[in-house]
């Protein structure tokens, strides 16, 4: 299927690294140009290289999400460059264990460092977005739907992440613009094998969250993710707006009865 995603200038927050570089990625296979909006150059020079090679089409600013001024500067340098903005994916996010012993500063340095940098994002895009009719994804968590404990920050964000969805989604329909959001659950990225690592089994901790994810027992991919952001961002979803996507492997909406052994129950006759 085309998706119709040719030449397309594509904004994606922390686009080199785990989730957001297998959208880079995505975005680059489908003949867009892929701009990341990273901290740190090394990742992104890498990945810029080798799509180059394969003949596709990525590129990088560099920029601190929290500092409001930066991102400014880093949309006006795109726009210098590429002369239009079609599509922001938000995706920049750490969950940082923020939780209620936390400090009320630690708190709001969480909510900049998940949510703040989301608005205004789409704040210095907007003129150009209203321009190319272009389309928002915004990536958010299956915390904002089932808590997790311990970290009140990356819940909050995440919650405001699916309001702004819906808020921007009535806020731009006029203009043509559609926002969405993709909310995966359980996915292995490199931060997530780092953790892994640091427990005392990691084979087995791996084991254990698969259990946790109903269909196929398995954690979601992060081609899959990818591939639903694609589609959100694409002309082929052209009717779907203020939607909270759910590429989880039913983590978030199946009953939990589905991840359980039952086999020892059953008996033979």
């Amino acid at each position: 299927m085309n998706l119709e995603l040719e030449n397309k200038v594509v904004l994606i927050t922390g686009g080199s690294r785990g989730i957001g570089e297998g959208i880079t990625r995505g975005f680059a296979a489908e003949g867009a140009i892929a701009v990341m909006l990273v901290r740190t150059l090394g990742s992104a020079v890498e990945l810029v290289a080798e799509l180059e090679g394969l003949g596709q089409r990525a590129d990088y600013a560099q920029v601190e999400l929290t500092d409001d001024a930066g991102i400014q500067t880093a949309v006006a340098e795109v726009l210098a460059k590429y002369g239009r903005i079609d599509v922001v994916v938000n995706n920049a996010g750490v969950n940082d264990a923020v939780g209620l012993r936390s400090t009320p500063e630690e708190f709001t340095a969480s909510l900049q460092k998940n949510l703040v940098h989301y608005f205004s994002l789409v704040h210095y895009s907007l003129d150009a977005l209203i321009a190319s009719k272009g389309t928002i994804v915004n990536i958010g968590s299956k915390i904002a739907d089932t808590g997790q404990g311990g970290t009140s920050g990356y819940a909050a964000s995440n919650g405001g992440i699916n309001a702004l969805t819906r808020e921007w989604a009535v806020d731009l329909m006029k203009f043509g613009i559609r926002v969405n959001c993709v909310s995966p659950a359980e996915v292995i990225t490199p931060l997530y094998e780092k953790w892994l690592a640091n427990t005392p089994d990691p084979q087995g901790a791996l084991q254990q969250l698969n259990q946790t994810v109903p269909f196929g027992n398995r954690t979601t991919t992060v081609e899959e993710v990818a591939n639903t952001v694609l589609f959100a961002a694409s002309s082929r979803s052209s009717h779907t707006t203020g939607q909270i996507m759910y590429p989880d492997g039913g983590y978030v909406h199946l009953d939990r009865a589905c991840t359980v052994d039952t086999s020892h129950l059953q008996t033979t006759h």
